[in-house]
């Protein structure tokens, strides 16, 4: 049977289509497609397309049961590489890093990093504002069940649209990064002290709200700084949690004495950085 669609409807009808193609088509345009390999996935995220500081995206997908990791990797594995050197009319990116997890890794210490789906949010500084972006990355990462497996990816993406789809997952992994914090300052969950208890160990104490579970980590004043996971001490002050860590890992010749060390707080729903120099 024949069935007549008067001309309006179906004029109705193609318009609804078009514009569905054309949001299809916007939103794999603020996406770049996914680079699979066997146990995770990679793509690039473009923000909205608004004067010279551009907000975008490292997106993850990690099978379950698997890690990557974190911009320092505990006590074992590999930090994620990124290098954006052929993109076009960028002058500058920054990788921020959403609050990471530790694990088990599986030979007696702990690994610090990520499971299931994690955006890395990019602040990209365009050279010309008038001017096409495209964001090029090579990304070196390794994905870890109970062995570790390297992985590298290139993945492209122009930021094209004044409003992008993914504003609002970008503005989500923003709100995971770490927010800057000073020791002492009062919030909730902070670092009251860092002080030296003689020559090589650290011990910092941390004022937590209804004795709940965080985590510390801590990082030198440059990448080739490998300090130790802090644990906390059975024993603390009445008020605080208390963690410690032995100064190990300093690369050769280097002094602990006035370093500039990084402390990242990371609570069950707020984390903070600390910056502060070693006295």
């Amino acid at each position: 049977m024949l069935t007549r669609v008067p001309t309006r409807a179906a004029i109705g009808v193609a318009t609804t289509l078009l514009a569905s193609s054309l949001t299809l088509e916007a939103r794999a345009d603020d996406a770049s497609p996914w680079q699979r390999d066997g146990h995770s996935a990679v793509r690039l995220l473009a923000g909205s397309r608004s004067g010279a500081i551009l907000l975008g995206g490292i997106a993850f997908q990690l099978q379950q049961g698997w890690k990557t990791y974190w911009r320092i990797p505990g006590d074992s594995g590999v930090p994620p590489r990124f290098d954006f050197s052929k993109s076009d009319n960028v002058e500058a990116v920054t990788v921020m890093w959403p609050a990471p997890l530790k694990f088990d890794d599986g030979a007696g210490g702990h690994s610090i990093g990520y499971h299931g789906q994690i955006v890395l949010p990019l602040r990209i500084v365009a050279k010309a504002t008038d001017k096409p972006v495209t964001l090029r990355a090579e990304i070196n990462y390794a994905v870890c069940e109970k062995l570790c497996i390297p992985v590298e990816a290139k993945v492209e993406l122009g930021f094209n649209n004044v409003a992008s789809t993914e504003d609002t997952n970008l503005r989500a992994a923003l709100d995971t990064v770490p927010k800057p914090a000073t020791i002492g300052d009062p919030n909730p969950l902070t670092i009251r002290d860092v002080k030296r208890d003689g020559a090589r160990n650290v011990v910092v104490d941390v004022v937590v709200p209804d004795s709940r579970d965080v985590n510390l980590f801590v990082e030198g004043p440059t990448p080739d700084w490998a300090l130790p996971i802090p644990a906390p001490v059975e024993r603390s002050p009445p008020g605080v949690k208390r963690f410690s860590f032995e100064l190990d890992g300093l690369p050769p010749g280097a002094k602990p004495d006035g370093a500039a060390l990084k402390f990242t707080l990371v609570g069950p729903e707020k984390s903070y950085e600390f910056n502060t120099n070693l006295e």
